[in-house]
């Protein structure tokens, strides 16, 4: 056993004492800070609430990023948002530790008939005609469990085309959950960038595991340094991003989206959610589909 520790290492477990209700809050708010997935537990007999995220290495936590840490709880109390007493921990544990702790938390994600997600552990069969994206925690954001996640895959369900086939575009794509599923349900072509380059190599990974490495391939690409007049638009576009971004950048992304076309946004908080409606609609677009869960509220937008 100990020689297993030593060669498996350890991690950097940062856990977030906080609400029930700021659950889905902190948990994005982790995972935008760190750029890698965040777990959530409340235990049952103290109905103690935490947020935990397990670091690779022991320098991605210090005492000047507690400090950032502590300045991003601060702002969603401003936002109005009841957080609890956002005390922070730190612990080592074994990675054999970290990822049993994953495999309690995700389960089987079925998208009505027509998608399956899945963990590789789960031994779950699909259902006639049913597409499988098989999905491991990772590293990455992106895994089907969070409710912004959950919507653009619904949307993504919605929007097929059984007459024609159409395209899609993933800006942010994290562990690449949104752009394998759309290859799966028959999208093409379907593109995908992410500006942090170890996403872009959990992407790849994903995407040869679930075999549709051949027909995407994801890409190295910040969103504020693409060109405002894109090469190609897109039948469906997804950007599952957070809220100041989508505002900055509203340009670059409505550019990329078909005159036909539907745009899926994500990663937006309630409280912020009338900006996106009327900034979007600023530009011409118009809700089609909304979807509010915990503290998270997504949409579906098309042109007037």
């Amino acid at each position: 056993m100990a020689g297993s520790r030593v060669k498996n290492g350890t991690l950097t477990r940062i856990t977030v004492s906080i609400t029930d209700e700021a659950g889905e809050a902190v948990l994005e708010l982790l995972e935008e800070f760190f750029g890698q997935p965040a777990s959530l537990y409340t235990s049952a007999k103290t109905r103690r609430t935490v947020a935990s995220v397990y670091l690779k290495k022991a320098s991605d936590w210090s005492r000047r990023r507690e400090a950032a840490l502590r300045e991003r709880l601060a702002w969603l109390r401003e936002c109005g948002m009841e957080v609890g007493s956002g005390r922070i921990s730190m612990v080592k544990v074994p990675r054999e530790d970290w990822a049993e702790s994953w495999k309690r938390h995700c389960k089987a994600i079925s998208i009505g008939r027509a998608l399956l997600i899945k963990p590789s552990w789960i031994r779950r069969t699909a259902k006639p005609g049913q597409a499988v994206v098989v999905l491991d925690p990772g590293l990455s954001f992106g895994t089907g469990q969070h409710p912004t996640t959950h919507f653009c895959l619904e949307q993504l369900v919605a929007a097929r085309k059984p007459e024609t086939t159409a395209s899609f575009l993933d800006m942010g794509t994290g562990s690449g959950i949104l752009a394998i599923a759309a290859v799966k349900l028959g999208y093409r072509p379907v593109e995908g960038f992410d500006f942090d380059p170890a996403a872009i190599r959990v992407a790849r990974a994903n995407a040869l595991e679930n075999g549709v490495a051949t027909r995407w391939r994801p890409r190295l690409q910040n969103l504020t340094q693409l060109p405002l007049k894109p090469v190609r638009q897109f039948d469906v576009v997804g950007a599952n991003l957070i809220c100041d971004l989508l505002v900055a950048e509203l340009r670059r992304i409505v550019a990329r989206v078909k005159p036909t076309g539907r745009l899926i946004l994500a990663g937006i908080l309630k409280s912020q959610f009338k900006t996106i409606v009327r900034t979007y609609g600023e530009c011409g677009m118009t809700l089609l589909a909304r979807a509010a869960v915990g503290e998270w509220e997504s949409g579906a937008f098309a042109w007037k």
